[in-house]
């Protein structure tokens, strides 16, 4: 109960995260620098967590002689989902960029667990997996794409060029997903190799940021606008969703280590959904408002059975 309460939290403080760091972005024009700011907090966050505990910083120097070279990988494979995110919503529209990496993530955290990839434990796929699986995502077509399929069938607010072929970008979609389930398999092996799900977050988030920074001098050339959310007097807010992610990594790390990659994936990705709800419920951090409908309650049930379908059984 105590995994469960947390997997889900961090999936409803990332829905947080994507919601401040959306406000972030409409202040400095650029998603890449408000990843990167967001990324940069959260090292300084964690590096604080570290330091206070009396843990240290950086491994020994066995971890990096002895230890597989993409156990540093996590922070990596974090920025490029970030990154292809962005990539694929102009091109196949905001239901199938929501619905793609789920599906990856889903699958994925089930084959590692299944295989034992990355030093993972082995769960085998069992058929109240199999089962879960598919609650899962009748839960998340109803709690999610049902809703954005019916609003933009009747009001029209997508027009996307039908002429390209979008399997290139679902597979694109599906394949960042992936990473987001290899990032949590990889950054629990780190865990373990350092001794400390707390430095192994700092050094995930530190590649990260380290990745991002490398990002912008090549594509924006310039780190300016990180100075406008302080000239525009932008509210306090727009600077903690570093410390989320912080959270959501950290956290992420100890599950692993716990109960495993897949149904750590589903418990982040069911608290990530019924924190997405509650955001457009309330309006929270400047989002849109949108009102909770029945249908979505009904979805969020079928997501919390397969989410104990695969945990318990």
């Amino acid at each position: 109960m105590f995994t469960a309460l947390l997997g889900a939290a961090i999936g409803t403080g990332m829905s947080m995260q994507s919601a401040i760091n959306s406000g972030l972005r409409s202040y400095v024009r650029s998603p890449f620098i408000a990843s990167m700011i967001s990324f940069v907090i959260g090292t300084v966050f964690l590096s604080i967590i570290v330091l206070v505990n009396g843990l240290p910083l950086a491994p020994k120097l066995p971890v990096f002689t002895e230890q597989p070279a993409w156990i540093w990988l996590g922070g990596v494979c974090g920025v490029i989902a970030l990154t292809t995110n962005i990539f694929i919503f102009p091109k196949i529209g905001s239901v199938e960029t929501a619905i793609m990496p789920i599906i990856g993530m889903i699958i994925t955290g089930m084959i590692i667990d299944n295989f034992g990839w990355f030093n993972s434990m082995v769960q085998p796929f069992s058929i109240s997996r199999f089962l879960g699986v598919v609650l899962i995502f009748a839960g998340v077509f109803l709690a999610v794409v049902l809703q954005d399929v019916m609003k933009h069938r009747h009001h029209r607010l997508e027009s996307l060029n039908n002429d390209i072929n979008k399997w290139p970008w679902r597979a694109a979609g599906f394949t960042g997903g992936a990473l987001l389930s290899i990032q949590a398999a990889i950054n629990g092996e780190l865990g373990s190799a350092v001794n400390s799900p707390f430095t192994a977050a700092f050094i995930s988030f530190f590649i990260g940021a380290a990745t991002l920074i490398i990002i912008v001098v090549i594509r924006d050339k310039t780190f300016r606008p990180v100075k406008y959310p302080i000239t525009e007097k932008a509210p306090l807010w727009v600077w903690l969703g570093g410390i989320f992610g912080g959270f959501y990594v950290l956290i992420n790390i100890f599950l692993v280590g716990e109960i495993g990659t897949g149904p750590t994936i589903v418990l982040v990705l069911f608290g990530q959904i019924t924190g997405s709800i509650l955001v457009q419920q309330f309006g929270l951090f400047r989002s849109a408002k949108h009102t909770i409908v029945p249908v979505q309650f009904i979805g969020l049930i079928i997501m919390l059975t397969g989410v104990v379908l695969i945990n318990l059984f």
